[in-house]
C-alpha cells in the first residue's frame, strides 16, 4: 500500500484518538490495564510509519481530562506504564531524531510524571525531525477555556483591545501555537465522535474513523488513513473548481 500513496500529499499533521484498548482487554478476559500495555506497540507503529512517510508532526490523545474519573488502580497503571515507556522511547527518538513535546494540564499529573516529560523535552528539543505531541489530562473545551483566560487577562491589564482579537490571535493562544492544524485524524474502535479533542483544531480536518481497537493498530492502518485522506478533496468553503490545479 505504501507504492500507491502519492509522497506530496502527505499529511503534516496527524492526529490520532487511540480508543479501545479496555475492549481489546475485554475481549482477552484479562483487566483494562492489560489493554493499555500493549497498546505500546501501536503507538511505536505509528511513531515509526508517520516517521517514515514524512509526517512531521503527530498527535496522540494519550489521557483526558475525563480520564481522571476512571477507576483509581486504573489510573495509577497508566501514570505508571507513561513512565515506563517514555523512559524506553527517549534513546530511540534520540536514534530517529524526534523531537517530543506535550500539551494539557500538565500540572495535574503526578510529579513522576511531570519530571519525564519535562526530561524527554529537553534531552530531544535540538532534534528536527518527526515531532511527538502528546496530549495529557488534557481537553479541548479545558483549552479553550484556558486561551480565553489567557486572552482575557491581557485584556484586563490593557495589553490587548477586544478589536485585536482575532482567530490568528486565538490560534496564538492555544495549546498548539507553534503546530499547524491537523489535516487528518484518526480514531480507532469504530467509535463516530472527536470527543472533546482539538476542537478549534480539527474545523477543517479530515476525519477518518476505523473498527481497529487501539492495540491492534500498526503501520498498514495508517498508510490506510493516509490513502483515505488522499482520495478526498479539501475545498476549505470554495468549489471544486476553485481548488484544483
Amino acid at each position: 500500500m505504501k507504492e500507491v500513496i502519492d509522497p506530496t500529499r502527505i499529511p503534516k499533521h496527524i492526529a490520532i484518538i487511540m480508543d479501545g484498548n479496555g475492549r481489546w482487554a475485554k475481549q482477552k478476559g484479562a483487566l483494562r490495564i492489560f489493554g493499555h500495555k500493549n497498546a505500546v506497540q501501536a503507538v511505536k507503529d505509528a511513531i515509526e510509519g508517520a516517521k517514515d512517510l514524512g509526517v512531521k508532526y503527530l498527535t496522540l490523545f494519550s489521557f483526558s481530562t475525563e480520564n481522571w474519573s476512571r477507576p483509581q488502580d486504573e489510573v495509577d497503571g497508566l501514570m505508571e506504564l507513561l513512565v515506563k515507556t517514555i523512559t524506553k522511547q527517549v534513546p530511540l527518538m534520540m536514534k530517529d531524531n524526534i523531537r517530543f513535546a506535550a500539551m494539557g494540564d500538565i500540572d495535574s499529573m503526578p510529579d513522576a510524571v511531570q519530571k519525564k516529560l519535562a526530561w524527554a523535552k529537553e534531552m530531544t528539543k535540538n532534534n528536527d525531525g518527526l515531532i511527538l505531541n502528546l496530549a495529557l489530562s488534557y481537553s479541548g473545551r479545558w483549552e479553550l477555556t484556558q486561551t480565553f483566560k489567557r486572552i482575557a487577562q491581557k485584556i484586563s491589564e490593557g495589553k490587548l483591545t477586544v478589536d485585536e482579537v482575532t482567530q490568528e490571535l486565538i490560534h496564538d493562544h492555544l495549546e498548539t501555537p507553534d503546530i499547524p492544524d491537523p489535516e487528518l485524524m484518526i480514531r480507532t474502535s469504530g467509535e463516530f465522535r472527536i470527543s472533546n479533542f482539538l476542537l478549534w483544531q480539527l474545523a477543517y480536518t479530515e476525519l477518518h474513523f476505523t473498527p481497529v481497537l487501539w492495540p491492534d493498530f500498526r503501520r498498514e492502518h495508517l498508510i490506510e488513513a493516509i490513502l483515505d485522506y488522499q482520495r478526498r478533496e479539501r475545498r476549505f468553503g470554495m468549489t471544486g473548481e476553485q481548488v484544483k490545479p
